[in-house]
């Protein structure tokens, strides 16, 4: 099944929900094209749901550092929810789960958005 997206928003938070498979070709592509129009829209925290990805390969995962490093530079932040099966254990495997906040379920991720906009206040 190739990617398939949907987008919406909780509060100051834009939620961009993956079906499918984050590979070479079409879907990283629109996995990139996606991030880069967030990040072009001035979309300051972003979620990038990743529950219902079956593969990801070193295509996505570039597309997910590419655009990590990018949204930070920009001071945005973009985190990732709820990988699953083989998605997770790649993202497990090359680290990545470490160097970008993941988390298992939406009320926690948003709460992260909400915990940093009160700390960079303070």
């Amino acid at each position: 099944m190739e990617l398939q997206r949907t987008i919406r928003k909780s509060g100051d938070v834009t939620i961009l929900d993956l079906q499918g498979r984050a590979t070479i070709g079409a879907g990283s592509d629109l996995l990139a094209s996606e991030l880069g129009r967030l990040l072009q829209g001035a979309a300051r925290n972003v979620l990038v749901n990743l529950g219902d990805v079956k593969q990801i390969d070193s295509s996505g995962i570039s597309t997910l550092v590419r655009m990590y490093v990018s949204f930070r530079h920009s001071g945005s932040s973009l985190k990732l929810l709820a990988p699953q099966g083989r998605v997770r254990a790649v993202l497990s495997l090359t680290r990545l789960l470490s160097v970008i906040p993941t988390f298992d379920d939406e009320a926690t991720a948003l709460a992260s958005f909400r915990s940093k906009a009160s700390s960079a206040q303070s």
